[in-house]
């Protein structure tokens, strides 16, 4: 029994080793493009294979490209190569596109419309295997809302003059109130959903009596509560400077606008050197009275040591303060009288100005 099973087991190695020693091709390596669904996973010496692309690709030759299975187990080369078919981009679209005036075969363009606006049409497309789009661009069609009511007691002021009964999105109006009334809110408009404002209330509205301001005054106001829209204007001593809007308004809420501010004049801190102000190079002492008003400049004039030059460094009055540089150093005594050619004001300037740290 012993001598027939080594027997069997002997015809079964020598069948294995007689199939596997032929060599075999699996599926060849093709580049993107290429037909892959009709490659086996297998094939022998001497079968052949004919590349062909995809749908929606082009070749780069007009006869197939056939691979040969060696019997080395490999395959013959092809110069295959297939493009994808291109989509020409819509014109009013390519802007978008950086330029680009074609899309690739599977390419998708994504629609979307502004706020206001409503899409007719398809919000997608794409670039299908004949070189079209499935889809042509949509529209957008401004929402439109049907005309606002007026408030009671008021009326609607349009931006823009408005024909039928039907109003644009982004369209908008005023609401205003009979005299010695005032609208709870002023504007409304068409909106992105088709809806419009709600008619505000009218109701009446007074403001406190005005006050002063520092360093300034009322130009001319009778001390009274002052009515919706009413105003009221200040205006500044001499020397000082108006910030903000010179006319307050009283307003629907039963307040006033913001008040302006009179901002103070400043006075140079230094004592000896020389300064740049109004076109002018001044010595302190010229400078009488020694005023600079809110927001004008002052150049102070510092050394460059290395250089053995000097050079300007703007300063701004702000509020009552004007800062000195610190690279600016005010000359003592003696050099001030006696060696005042040798500041910086007075030697040769710098044809660059370092950078100075700020004041």
């Amino acid at each position: 029994m012993a001598p027939a099973l080594a027997l069997l087991l002997l015809c079964q190695v020598a069948l294995y080793t007689t199939v596997t020693s032929k060599n075999v091709c699996g599926r060849p390596d093709v580049a993107d493009g290429i037909e892959e669904l009709t490659l086996n996973r297998v094939y022998e010496v001497g079968d052949q294979v004919n590349l062909v692309c995809e749908r929606g690709f082009l070749p780069s030759t007009a006869t197939p490209r056939k691979l040969t299975c060696t019997d080395t187990g490999g395959w013959t080369p092809s110069d295959l190569a297939c493009s994808p078919k291109m989509c020409p981009i819509p014109r009013p679209l390519q802007p978008l596109a950086m330029g680009r005036t074609e899309a690739p075969f599977k390419s998708v363009l994504n629609y979307t419309c502004d706020d206001g606006y409503v899409m007719q049409g398809a919000n997608e497309s794409r670039c299908s295997h004949d070189g079209t789009w499935s889809n042509p661009p949509p529209l957008c069609k401004a929402v439109n809302c049907p005309l606002p009511k007026s408030p009671r007691d008021g009326r609607i002021v349009f931006d823009k003059p408005v024909t039928g009964s039907t109003t644009m999105y982004g369209q908008g109006w005023t609401y205003e109130c009979n005299p010695r009334m005032a609208p709870s809110y002023e504007r409304g408009s068409c909106m992105a959903d088709g809806s419009t404002t709600e008619p505000p209330l009218c109701r009446e509205v007074s403001c406190t009596i005005p006050t002063g301001i520092p360093n300034g005054f009322i130009t001319f106001a009778v001390m009274r509560q002052h009515g919706y829209k009413e105003t009221v204007k200040y205006a500044c001593n001499e020397h000082y400077i108006l910030d903000g809007e010179a006319e307050i308004q009283c307003q629907n809420s039963g307040n006033w606008s913001s008040k302006p501010v009179c901002r103070v004049p400043c006075a140079v801190g230094i004592k000896r050197g020389r300064i740049f102000y109004n076109a002018k190079k001044l010595w302190i002492g010229d400078l009488k009275p020694n005023r600079v008003l809110h927001g004008e400049h002052v150049a102070f004039y510092c050394l460059n040591r290395a250089e053995r030059c000097g050079y300007p460094v703007a300063s701004t009055c702000n509020d009552g303060t004007i800062p000195i540089p610190e690279c600016f150093e005010e000359p003592g005594k003696v050099e001030y009288t006696l060696r005042a050619k040798t500041l910086p004001s007075e030697i040769t300037m710098c044809a660059t100005s370092p950078p100075a740290r700020p004041a």
